[in-house]
């Protein structure tokens, strides 16, 4: 017997957090009967579908790191018909991204289909290291770098900004190139931290998440992992 929501993750069809609010919302049908309450224990016998459509049981786990380019929604799908980041890796599989770039952010994102670990990499309190390049308007001044040391605080929480680096300035068109490492995982966070500088962010790309790297992959390319790397992943 499994946890109704790690099933459902197993399946590769969404990361176990979106899974819960799936059950929460009515959404997922054990048997034919609708099951709101988390914990609900199955077994591989019993069939398990949401939104009228039956999900397939454990399937073969895939681990795809993309150079997320320009203009690609970080989504499994879009309302609008845009196009995904799904929609760039060459695979059979139900894949979802782990967290997600902005429209316009390009660089390092991870797609799968182990809700185990999207949930894992995912979780606040894994602390999870992220890199990214900014290109921002305007120069940082020294008031500027004495708030960053000491952290800035986005929508009343604090977040750890210590660890960047200015890169260059251009001081005739008036910018700076920016690497910030944070453990945040919060929509637009990077974009915000810079706003409450009074720097717009020009240009975002993140270039490292935890221990991996673009190496090697242009804009729109993409590997597998290695299992190397996935066990690294997990012992995070």
């Amino acid at each position: 017997m499994e946890r109704l929501q790690k099933t459902i993750a197993n399946s590769g069809y969404t990361s176990r957090r979106n899974a819960e609010k799936l059950i929460e919302q009515g959404r997922v049908e054990v048997n034919g009967e609708t099951v709101t309450k988390l914990g609900t224990l199955v077994s591989p016998k019993d069939i398990i579908s949401i939104d009228g459509v039956i999900i397939k049981k454990e399937e073969k786990k895939v681990y795809y790191l993309l150079n997320k380019p320009r203009g690609v929604i970080s989504s499994f799908k879009d309302e609008h018909d845009r196009k995904t980041v799904v929609d760039l890796i060459n695979t059979d599989l139900r894949i979802y991204p782990i967290g997600r770039l902005d429209y316009n952010t390009t660089g390092l994102l991870l797609l799968t289909n182990d809700g185990d670990l999207a949930n894992y990499l995912m979780h606040p309190k894994n602390e999870v290291k992220k890199t990214y390049l900014a290109k921002i308007e305007g120069i940082l001044e020294k008031e500027d770098i004495i708030k960053l040391k000491k952290g800035i605080v986005i929508e009343g929480r604090k977040v750890n900004t210590s660890n960047f680096k200015v890169k260059s300035k251009d001081i005739e068109k008036n910018t700076s190139l920016v690497k910030i490492t944070i453990v945040e995982g919060r929509n637009h966070i990077v974009k915000k931290i810079f706003s409450s500088l009074k720097h717009d962010v020009i240009r975002l790309t993140r270039t490292n998440y935890a221990f991996l790297n673009l190496d090697g992959l242009k804009s729109g390319e993409y590997r597998e992992l290695s299992i190397k790397e996935v066990k690294k992943l997990f012992s995070l």
